[in-house]
C-alpha cells in the first residue's frame, strides 16, 4: 500500500469551503411554488363564485312600482259591549234560590238570586223589638206629659177662682171699712188674703212652665232614640232585603254561573249586566305607528257583505311589549246580531291615498330593520344589500323613500338567514310565481 505524501501546510486553508453549490431540482420547485402561490390564490378567488348560495326557488321577490299608497293598516278587534255594570253582592249568605240564567236580558230591579243569612234575620227581630219597647216607654212619656198638662190646668183654674173671690172680697171690706161698718183691721186682712192668692198663683204658673218643660224635653229626647233606633231597624231590614239581589239596571247578564247551595261571601262578584245597544272595538297596534294614531281617525268594519264606519274613540298612552291598545266606536248604527266576544277585521285609516313607489310588506322589514334590503341584480344571478330609506307602512304596502328605483326586483321574504351576507348567489332559475305584485 502507498501511502500519500503529506500535503503542505499553505494547502489547508478555508478558502475552497466559501463556494456556493448549484440548487436542487426540489429546491428550485419550492422557490417556484412560494411565488406563484399569490398569484394562484387570487385567481382562484376572481374564479370562485361570489357570494352565499341560495336556491332561487327559496326567495320571494316583488318589484318596486309606483302605485297608489293606501295609508291603511288591517287591525285585528274583539267585540264588547261599551257599557258593563258589574254585579257584587254586600250581603254574604248561602244561595236558595237562583231565578235567571247567563245570557238572559234582564230590566232594571229584576230579582237575580234569593240568599239566606240567619244572622241577619235575627238582627232584624232584635232590632224590632227594641224598637217596639222603645215606642212603649215613649207612649208612657207622652200620656205622663198629657196628665201632667192636664193637673196644671186644673191647678191654675183653681187658683185664679180663689184669687178672684179674695180680689172681691178686699174690695168689699176695703168699702165697708170706708163706711165704717167693719174694722180696718178685717180690711187689711182681707186684702193680705188676695195679695197670698196672687202670689200663690204665680207660683203656679212658674212651676207648671217648668215641669212641663221637662217633660217636653224627655219626651223629644226619647222621640230622637226612637228615630235613631227606627232608622237603625230600617238599614236592617233594607240589608235584609239586599239578600234578594237585584239586576241594577237593564241589559243581558253575563259571566253569571251561581248554583243553589253555594255560599256567598260580602263583596264577591256574581255576574255583569251588559249594555248591548252601544258597543266598542279593541285591538292592539304595533308601536311604529304610535306617533301617527290618535283619537278621531276612521276606520271601517266590513260584516254581512256591507262597510260599516268606525271611530277611534281612545287609545292607550302607554306602549307594552311594542304593542299599543285602541279602542273603536260605530259611527253611526251598528249591525244587528251582534254578540260580545266576536273578533273582526278592521282597517284603521291614517292618511288619504298618494302616488309614491312601492313595495309589499313582507318579513324582510322585520329582519333587515327596515335600513336595507337585497336588491336583485339584472342578470338575476345576485342579489345585493342595500341601503334604503322606508316611509309610511300599512298592511299591505310601504312606501320607498330612497335607495331604490321603480322596476328593480326586491327580497320580500324571511332574510334572517343571510345575516352577515352583503352579495347573495342565487342557484336555478328565478321563477316568475315567486314574484308578489303590489296589492
Amino acid at each position: 500500500m502507498n501511502a500519500h505524501p503529506p500535503l503542505p501546510l499553505h494547502a489547508t486553508s478555508g478558502a475552497g469551503m466559501d463556494r456556493s453549490l448549484p440548487p436542487s431540482r426540489w429546491q428550485r420547485w419550492r422557490r417556484t411554488a412560494w411565488l406563484l402561490l399569490p398569484a394562484a390564490a387570487a385567481l382562484a378567488w376572481a374564479l370562485a363564485p361570489e357570494g352565499l348560495r341560495v336556491p332561487s326557488q327559496d326567495l320571494q321577490l316583488a318589484s318596486v312600482q309606483r302605485a297608489p299608497f293606501r295609508d291603511d293598516i288591517a287591525l285585528r278587534a274583539q267585540l264588547q259591549p261599551q257599557q258593563q255594570l258589574m254585579i257584587d253582592t254586600t250581603e254574604g249568605g248561602r244561595v236558595e234560590a237562583v231565578l235567571v240564567r247567563d245570557g238572559q236580558p234582564l230590566h232594571a230591579g229584576q230579582a237575580l238570586v234569593q240568599l239566606s243569612n240567619p244572622q241577619r234575620e235575627q238582627e232584624v227581630l232584635a232590632r224590632t223589638a227594641e224598637v217596639a219597647q222603645q215606642l212603649a216607654n215613649l207612649s208612657t212619656l207622652r200620656a205622663a206629659q198629657a196628665g201632667a198638662q192636664a193637673q196644671w190646668r186644673r191647678e191654675l183654674a183653681q187658683r185664679r177662682h180663689e184669687l178672684a173671690l179674695a180680689a172681691e172680697e178686699a174690695e168689699r171690706q176695703q168699702a165697708l171699712a170706708t163706711q165704717g161698718f167693719v174694722a180696718p183691721l178685717a180690711e187689711r186682712t182681707a186684702r193680705r188674703h188676695a195679695e197670698l192668692q196672687r202670689q200663690l198663683l204665680q207660683q203656679a204658673e212658674q212651676d207648671s212652665q217648668a215641669e212641663l218643660q221637662v217633660r217636653a224635653q224627655t219626651v223629644n229626647a226619647m222621640e230622637r232614640a226612637v228615630q235613631g233606633l227606627s232608622d237603625g231597624l230600617a238599614l236592617v231590614r233594607q240589608a235584609a232585603e239586599r239578600l234578594t239581589v237585584r239586576a241594577p239596571a237593564d241589559g243581558q247578564l253575563s259571566g253569571f254561573s251561581l248554583q243553589p247551595g253555594s255560599v256567598i261571601r260580602p263583596g264577591e262578584r256574581l255576574g255583569r249586566i251588559e249594555d248591548l245597544r252601544s258597543w266598542l272595538l279593541s285591538a292592539e297596534v304595533d308601536e311604529f305607528y304610535d306617533a301617527r294614531v290618535h283619537p278621531g281617525l276612521s276606520g271601517t268594519l266590513m260584516h254581512g257583505g256591507k262597510p260599516w264606519p268606525l271611530l277611534l274613540h281612545e287609545r292607550q298612552a302607554s306602549v307594552q311589549q311594542g304593542r299599543f291598545k285602541v279602542a273603536f266606536t260605530f259611527a253611526g248604527a251598528a249591525p244587528e246580531g251582534l254578540r260580545p266576544g266576536q273578533s273582526f277585521e278592521i282597517g284603521l285609516r291614517l292618511g288619504a291615498p298618494a302616488e309614491a313607489l312601492c313595495l309589499p310588506t313582507g318579513a324582510y322589514l322585520a329582519d333587515g330593520g327596515g335600513s336595507s334590503v337585497y336588491v336583485l341584480d339584472p342578470d338575476g344571478r345576485h342579489a345585493r344589500r342595500r341601503a334604503v330609506q322606508l316611509g309610511r307602512r300599512s298592511s299591505t304596502q310601504v312606501e320607498v323613500l330612497g335607495g331604490l328605483r321603480a322596476g328593480e326586483q326586491v327580497l320580500v321574504g324571511p332574510t334572517a338567514a343571510y345575516e352577515g351576507h352583503a352579495v347573495l348567489r342565487l342557484s336555478g332559475p328565478t321563477a316568475d310565481a315567486d314574484r308578489q305584485p303590489l296589492h
